[in-house]
């Protein structure tokens, strides 16, 4: 199976270091209009095959995306000292304006992922720019809260002292400060959170939650601190959503797609648990959530529907 990134920067070609270590495909093109660094980075992942899987690593144009099954999208600009949020929405807008009808006149079938910030809005406007060409919306959804997602079962496994892999808790609305973390339905082997403390004697008080709150709430903030950026969680997630898709695996991860109406928001493009396979979006799994955690959907629906169309 053949998958296409666009955008070799940190994210993307990091995006593509997770697949060849997973053995997600068989064949990766990295495109970027940085041709020297595309290059670079390809033959670099390569190089890493025999420790690994085995994978073809290319750079290429976007005739090279011919026969992609999926095709990550990781291009846009990066916000400028004084620049505002509309500002870059509009630059970024125009970048994929330009990239969506290239990708899919070389890929018409393929499904495409969206990774670039702000994931929401840009994940809408892909659909958008898609839609005039007849591609459905369910072949075009973004990572959305994937990653926060990992993050918030992390830390609760962490609290638990259980791995992370069997804590099922999820974060959904945007990909940013008004995401909601679901505590009302969240489980450790089919109990909740207080029952299973209960079984392992390890409470769970409103000082623990408010800080694991933070903690994913803030966790891009403070490693951009540290380090500059965000790169290994996303494209770990970036890698687990591209299996299920080119797998038809029918994962359920909590990506952004449109969706007609939700939490009283009509048109937006939010993160739920989602059903993924080979041609997209299978289904959304609307939570049943709190009535504090369903207004908190409505609010973080409505920062993203005012920035969509301000």
């Amino acid at each position: 199976m053949k998958v296409g990134i666009v955008g070799s920067g940190l994210v993307g070609s990091t995006a593509a270091y997770a697949m060849v270590l997973q053995g997600v495909g068989r064949e990766i093109v990295l495109v970027d209009r940085n041709q020297p660094r595309a290059e670079a980075e390809a033959n670099d992942i390569l190089h890493a095959v025999p420790f690994a899987n085995p994978l073809t690593l290319v750079s290429g144009d976007y005739a090279h995306l011919g026969g992609c099954r999926a095709v990550i999208l990781t291009a846009g600009v990066s916000q400028q000292p004084g620049e505002s949020r509309l500002e870059l929405l509009s630059r970024n807008a125009a970048v994929f304006r330009d990239v969506v009808p290239q990708v899919l006149e070389h890929a018409p079938d393929a499904v495409l992922v969206v990774a670039t910030n702000p994931v929401d809005v840009m994940t809408h406007l892909a659909a958008r720019f898609a839609a005039e060409l007849g591609v459905p919306p369910a072949r075009v959804f973004g990572s959305g809260t994937a990653l926060d997602t990992a993050r918030f079962r992390t830390l609760l496994g962490t609290h638990f002292q259980v791995d992370a892999q069997h804590v099922h808790a999820y974060v959904v609305g945007e990909h940013g400060d008004s995401e909601v973390l679901t505590w009302s339905a969240a489980t450790i082997a089919g109990l909740t959170l207080e029952e299973f403390g209960a079984r392992r004697r390890i409470g769970i008080d409103d000082t623990a939650r408010q800080q694991i709150d933070q903690h994913v709430r803030r966790a891009a903030y403070e490693i951009i601190a540290g380090k500059g950026g965000t790169y290994y969680g996303i494209g770990c997630a970036l890698a687990r959503i591209v299996k299920a898709i080119i797998n038809d695996q029918r994962a359920i991860l909590t990506v952004c797609t449109q969706i007609a109406e939700i939490a009283g928001v009509s048109d937006v493009t939010l993160s739920l648990p989602h059903v993924l396979g080979a041609d997209g979006i299978i289904t959304a799994l609307p939570l049943a959530l709190s009535d504090s955690e369903q207004a908190a959907l409505h609010a973080s629906a409505g920062v993203i529907r005012e920035a969509i169309d301000p």
